[in-house]
């Protein structure tokens, strides 16, 4: 292996689940929830399609960036419309690779670009503010049970 895969396999510590949503129907209100199963095609009662886009995750230290792109003091994560927030380690260098969390194994695909809800929740330049920290979609390589405070760590 070479130094290059090497520091890009490492990470500095494992990451744990914040907070879980599911969006039961297309434009609906997420709804938090205590904990929930990952099945083939996703979180259990989410609209998501199956395949590479069945769960979404988005990084909790993102939210205060995008809240100060926004002139925000905060902001909540079922405004991002995701379904899981991390905590801890850094999305964006598991880019194809796999992730655990909870029971699930998950594999991140690439980066959630922010869809035109974002201008109707935080008004104009929302779409703009979240753009480069609006998360990463991922399929499912093994089912399982999720709840907050679950670690989050390579797979």
């Amino acid at each position: 292996m070479s130094d290059l895969h090497a520091m890009m396999a490492r990470h500095a510590q494992m990451g744990r689940v914040l907070w879980i949503g599911r969006r039961p129907a297309r434009r609906a209100p997420v709804e938090p929830l205590d904990a929930c199963d990952i099945g083939p095609g996703g979180i259990e009662g989410d609209h998501a399609p199956p395949g590479k886009r069945a769960v979404t995750l988005v990084q909790a230290e993102h939210l205060p960036v995008i809240a100060a792109l926004l002139g925000r003091a905060a902001i909540a994560p079922e405004d991002l419309r995701r379904n899981i927030v991390v905590a801890g380690i850094n999305l964006a260098a598991l880019r194809k690779a796999r992730l655990r969390i909870g029971t699930a194994l998950l594999e991140i695909e690439g980066p959630c670009p922010p869809c035109s809800r974002m201008e109707e929740t935080f008004g104009p330049g929302g779409y703009s503010a979240v753009r480069g920290h609006g998360g990463y979609y991922a399929s499912v390589i093994e089912t399982g049970r999720v709840a907050p405070g679950d670690a989050a760590r390579p797979g």
